[in-house]
């Protein structure tokens, strides 16, 4: 088992990887429709724009704008279906999940509807509500909950163990 910090550095950086491969997928796939993506700030936030006209192209900017949360959702279904040892899952595995899980509940509840959400973005460039997006993406995040809660690969998916005795759960930030 991972000392305490260790362990910790190994899940935010399976945290770290899945937002960028998220961001990541949106660079990708303005490429690959023709676009030309920058980076920005909007509201203070940092932005990846597609470089696609939205009005003119909505079918391109859909496909931006759903790289993200459908990458992160691959990648989580690609680990949870994935044969492993019976050895329960490691720190990383475990970041780069809750990463995928976080980002897709952020945007179907708080982040659906910024001026450069995702979500926003996909209801604008398409038929469907920014309500059916938000139950595609929030379903599938509910039923990775689901499965890693029904998988002892990943008991105690939010729990660490003390190294002073007992279970740690949830979050500490320690100063």
């Amino acid at each position: 088992a991972q000392s305490g910090g260790r362990w910790w550095r190994a899940f935010a950086g399976g945290f770290a990887s899945s937002i960028l491969a998220h961001e990541g997928a949106h660079v990708v796939a303005s490429y690959v429709v023709g676009g030309r993506p920058s980076f920005g700030l909007n509201e203070g936030r940092p932005t990846i724009y597609s470089g696609i006209d939205a009005k003119l192209e909505p079918g391109k900017q859909f496909v931006f704008s759903s790289a993200g949360l459908t990458v992160q959702s691959l990648i989580d279904e690609s680990i949870l279906d994935a044969p492993h040892a019976p050895a329960p899952a490691g720190a990383f595995e475990r970041g780069v999940l809750t990463g995928g899980i976080a980002t897709s509940l952020f945007y179907v509840t708080i982040g659906r509807t910024g001026s450069v959400s995702d979500v926003d973005y996909m209801a604008r460039t398409s038929t469907l509500s920014r309500t059916t997006i938000s139950a595609i993406f929030g379903g599938v995040a509910l039923i990775h909950i689901w499965r890693i809660t029904h998988d002892n690969r990943y008991a105690e998916f939010f729990a660490r163990p003390n190294p002073l005795g007992g279970m740690r759960v949830g979050v500490t930030l320690d100063p």
